[in-house]
């Protein structure tokens, strides 16, 4: 897990010096926009900025579906189990 980490900073900062040495103004034309004089370094943090969030919300949406998911399975095991330690418990026995 701590290599993972040591992943995600090393290329955080590779963005960030990359986005840092082209600082030359340049425009953008998108459909009906246009935008002049925007910084290289501002489109790349913005398109790296974009793509996490399109692609770590539907990654957050579907963990947060597993993990409620699991609490009710978790929850399903521990009545089974409850039933089933009644159900060997002898007759006689409190």
């Amino acid at each position: 897990m701590g290599i993972r980490y040591v992943f995600i900073a090393a290329l955080a900062a590779a963005i960030t010096v990359f986005a840092l040495q082209n600082h030359a103004a340049t425009s953008i034309r998108f459909l009906v926009w246009d935008l002049r004089d925007i910084p290289v370094a501002s489109v790349i943090l913005l398109s790296v900025a974009g793509g996490i969030v399109l692609v770590g919300v539907p990654l957050w949406v579907e963990r947060w579906r597993l993990r409620a998911r699991l609490r009710g399975l978790e929850t399903r095991l521990a009545a089974a189990e409850t039933l089933l330690a009644e159900r060997e418990r002898p007759k006689g026995s409190a």
